[in-house]
């Protein structure tokens, strides 16, 4: 018995980042944890933005592309969330618990399966893209561009999958500023590789390839990306070794602790997804001709401004989940309700900012990403009108993520579901068809979707149900 409290000790002083997130004071914690993700979403934004407004200047066809990307993207991001969700989970655990060793064992099974569903999803994608195009209702002559988009797109799968793999593994052990660096790094690239080859730079003999270009860009600098975080994985002054091998692929044990998480996340992903593009099936109704090419582009551009509240929200959500994680692993459930608490009411803070932002600049915002008036005429009066909906957004994705950190996602899974399928799409259903309001009827679906969302999960997070799930 005498040696427990010289290990107890030993462990608190392998890491003093970790001691800090244990014991230090809480709001400053959150806030660190969550300030190196903010800067790697706002450098992601950035390219969100940059992508849109690059194909604003070819036309609405293009920003359309750039959307359904966009969506198709993000089902395949929620596909490695089968893998990252548990990840982030386990390594958080078992890093607070001072097992180094099995987080490292954890990150290289996770890495290892990862890069074999980047490959599968490129190949599916590839095959499978007009699918897509019909499954969003998508005029004829967006078919051959939107197609053509997402095969291009695809090869950059197996790299996006090591970035994001790696970076849920760091951000378990609250490693925060590795990816920044790393993720930081790729959405620079991916600005710089895009506009060129957009617009082409003749003094290097890069040509011109349009719409083209937005995508190889993005896969150029993803790959770039991987290459970084496996050296980064691979550092031997780290804590963490997650280097992707045969071995660590044979894990079955590992990996079906993994999946026990992530399987429910990833479904909840999926159906959130799928609600997701129903909806936009819903938009692409608006109208006929180029009023629904306009209110699908301005759909575009409202999803890529309003990142600047989700993805703060989610720097902040992620923060909460890497503190509930390691205070979990060391026995403290207190301080684990509490620095979610925190997180939330520091995101409200940003998001009361872009609420202000919205009701006042919405028609400057549209005017500046996209060229067509159609698409601010339709989109800037919706915008100001719901903007509202920015802080229950915020509160939503926050204690989403918290719950998920603890290992809980059957309850985010049952939440998300009822209120995208039961409000977001019947209200939005109601409000193009039967009130006949166009994108502000739609977005009507989507206000109430989140606040009764922000609710529910909300008084699920304060019931302390997540604080008892076994991992």
């Amino acid at each position: 018995m005498s040696d427990q409290p010289a290990e107890s000790d030993e462990r608190l002083r392998d890491s003093k980042h970790s001691s800090q997130l244990l014991h230090g004071p809480l709001g400053w914690q959150i806030f660190w944890l969550a300030l190196p993700v903010l800067a790697e979403q706002f450098l992601n934004y950035t390219v969100g933005l940059t992508d849109v407004r690059l194909s604003g200047f070819i036309s609405k066809e293009a920003t359309s592309a750039v959307g359904v990307g966009a969506y198709v993207n993000w089902l395949v991001e929620i596909l490695f969330a089968v893998v990252g969700t548990g990840t982030s989970a386990l390594v958080a655990r078992h890093w607070g618990a001072g097992e180094r060793d099995e987080a490292s064992r954890i990150a290289r099974s996770s890495l290892s399966v990862a890069m074999i569903l980047g490959l599968v999803s490129a190949v599916l994608m590839y095959v499978i893209a007009p699918s897509f195009t019909v499954l969003l209702g998508l005029n004829q002559d967006l078919v051959d561009i939107a197609i053509r988009y997402l095969r291009v797109c695809s090869f950059g799968y197996v790299f996006s999958s090591v970035c994001l793999i790696g970076s849920a593994a760091l951000r378990g052990a609250g490693m925060m500023r590795v990816p920044m660096f790393v993720l930081g790094i790729v959405s620079l690239l991916n600005v710089v590789f895009s506009t060129s080859l957009v617009f082409g730079v003749p003094a290097l003999r890069v040509p011109a390839i349009g719409l083209d270009g937005v995508a190889t860009g993005t896969v150029l600098a993803r790959a770039m990306g991987a290459g970084l975080m496996l050296m980064a994985l691979g550092w031997k002054k780290s804590d963490l070794h997650a280097l992707p091998s045969i071995n660590a692929l044979l894990d079955v044990r590992t990996m079906l602790r993994v999946l026990k998480i992530g399987a429910p996340a990833a479904t909840d992903g999926v159906l959130y997804w799928l609600g997701h593009v129903l909806f936009v099936r819903l938009i692409a109704g608006i109208g006929s001709g180029e009023q629904a090419n306009a209110a699908l582009a301005a759909h575009t551009v409202f999803v890529q401004v309003e990142a600047i509240t989700y993805m703060p929200a989610w720097a902040w959500g992620t923060a909460a989940a890497t503190l509930i994680g390691q205070c979990l692993g060391a026995k403290l459930p207190d301080r684990a309700r509490q620095g979610a608490h925190r997180a939330a009411m520091q995101a409200a803070s940003w998001a009361a900012v872009t609420t202000l932002l919205f009701l006042f600049g919405s028609p400057w915002i549209f005017e500046q990403m996209h060229n067509d008036p159609l698409v601010g005429q339709l989109g800037a009066p919706a915008l100001q009108a719901l903007c509202w909906m920015e802080i229950p957004l915020t509160a939503a994705i926050i204690y989403t993520i918290s719950v998920r950190g603890a290992g809980d996602t059957i309850a985010p899974l049952f939440i998300n579901t009822v209120c995208v399928f039961g409000v977001r799409l019947t209200v939005g259903y109601a409000g193009i068809h039967w009130w006949h309001a166009g994108l502000y009827g739609a977005w009507l679906g989507m206000a109430c979707d989140v606040t009764l969302r922000a609710v529910v999960i909300g008084c699920y997070f304060r019931s302390g149900r997540w604080m008892k799930k076994s991992v």
